[in-house]
């Protein structure tokens, strides 16, 4: 099972980051520190992000990364299916082999259902709505 991984929750941390400090180029480096997440990671994800067009980077004294969308335009959706692939639930896989009972396992039917209703819901929930949340909350 793989709902959100550890990678999606650093994209999601570093996104919020970069959202907070729009009127710059924030250095990873700095994203690392703020946000504790290792830097090795980090910079992998911020690739992700690059590559799909998210954020922009920039090199130099004044470079760093920052956002090219707008967080109410990035659903959570978007980057768990960027840096992850999507949200699963179950795996039908055991010792790396298809399980046998797949095409009949009634719970599987069920835990897809409740799946698509998951996916449903971080599809509606933008970045915006994470950075409202936290201004609530203080």
């Amino acid at each position: 099972m793989k709902m959100i991984t550890k990678n999606s929750d650093y994209a999601i941390r570093a996104i919020l980051y970069m959202a907070g400090h729009r009127n710059r180029f924030v250095p990873s480096s700095e994203i690392s520190d703020q946000e504790q997440i290792p830097l090795i990671y980090l910079r992998r994800i911020l690739q992700q992000l690059i590559k799909s067009n998210l954020a922009e980077s920039k090199e130099g004294v004044a470079g760093g990364v920052r956002l090219k969308i707008e967080p109410i335009d990035i659903s959570v959706a978007q980057v768990i299916n960027i840096i992850q692939g999507g949200i699963q639930m179950l795996d039908c896989m055991f010792r790396k082999e298809i399980c046998k009972n797949r095409a009949n396992c009634v719970l599987r039917k069920r835990i897809m259902s409740i799946e698509e209703k998951v996916k449903q819901e971080f599809l509606q929930l933008s970045i915006q709505d994470l950075i409202n949340d936290i201004t609530e909350a203080k």
